[in-house]
């Protein structure tokens, strides 16, 4: 089995709300308001036990997933939701091995769902305008080893981009009907192009350029996600929730 190792990040687990994404050799001891944590002492345990604090509250130690280390990104833009990436990669079909355009790099957290995904033969190409935002993500995707896969590029897709037979494409961007032409160019045929589109009028928009430049199966969709408190006798929807954050907007090349 797995042990934790000083460099290992471990994701200290209270309930959905409090919990903690750290490395014992950066945080050796863990201060919240439930006590403190040794986390050092962790080193060569595995994971999943049960830990307590200097306050003797219970806490858990997981390895994290993808989700965690997500939505754990600093971020100086919004990210995209798992529920939203996961549909992304499920309807575009990306694997391992795919080359993938992404247009927006932001903080990240989309370009390390789909890196992860891809390893470790294929590659993503992530173009952004915006030089900050892409050091940014290049040290979210560094710190959480999702780089490899991983190509950056501080530069505007609309002038043109540069990858061609690519499998898909994802368009995070607030005119992503300016990308249309040339991700079509770029695109092997049949290949998806995805969209993040936050306002009606913008899918709205997006879709008609896609029919117009020769996309087929174009659809839109919405996504919302809601936790339900499940306890005996006492089940109901929790009183907090993701609703929207953003339209779908999906099409398909023809050669």
């Amino acid at each position: 089995m797995e042990k934790i190792g000083a460099d290992s990040f471990i994701l200290v687990y209270r309930d959905r709300r409090r919990k903690w994404l750290v490395r014992p050799s950066e945080t050796p001891k863990l201060h919240t308001h439930l006590g403190i944590l040794d986390c050092a002492a962790l080193v060569g345990r595995e994971y999943g036990i049960r830990v307590t604090t200097t306050m003797n509250d219970e806490l858990v130690v997981l390895k994290p997933t993808l989700e965690d280390v997500v939505m754990k990104f600093a971020r100086k833009t919004q990210v995209i939701y798992p529920k939203d990436i996961a549909m992304i990669i499920i309807k575009c079909g990306v694997h391992s091995g795919s080359r993938v355009f992404e247009a927006g790099t932001g903080s990240g957290s989309a370009t390390a769902a789909l890196s992860y995904t891809v390893a470790p033969a294929g590659q993503v190409y992530s173009y952004d305008i915006n030089a900050e935002f892409q050091a940014g993500a290049r040290r979210n995707l560094e710190r959480f080893g999702l780089a490899s896969c991983v190509t950056l590029k501080n530069q505007d897709a609309r002038l043109g981009v540069e990858e061609r037979d690519l499998d898909a494409a994802l368009l995070d961007i607030g005119d992503p009907w300016e990308l249309v032409k040339p991700v079509r160019e770029a695109l092997a045929p049949s290949a998806m192009v995805a969209a993040i589109c936050p306002t009606m009028n913008q899918a709205e928009r997006l879709v008609q350029t896609l029919q117009d430049e020769g996309f087929v199966a174009t659809e839109t969709l919405e996504l919302i996600a809601r936790n339900i408190e499940a306890r005996p006798g006492m089940t109901r929807p929790s009183m907090f929730m993701v609703a929207h954050t953003a339209y779908l907007v999906f099409g398909r090349k023809l050669g």
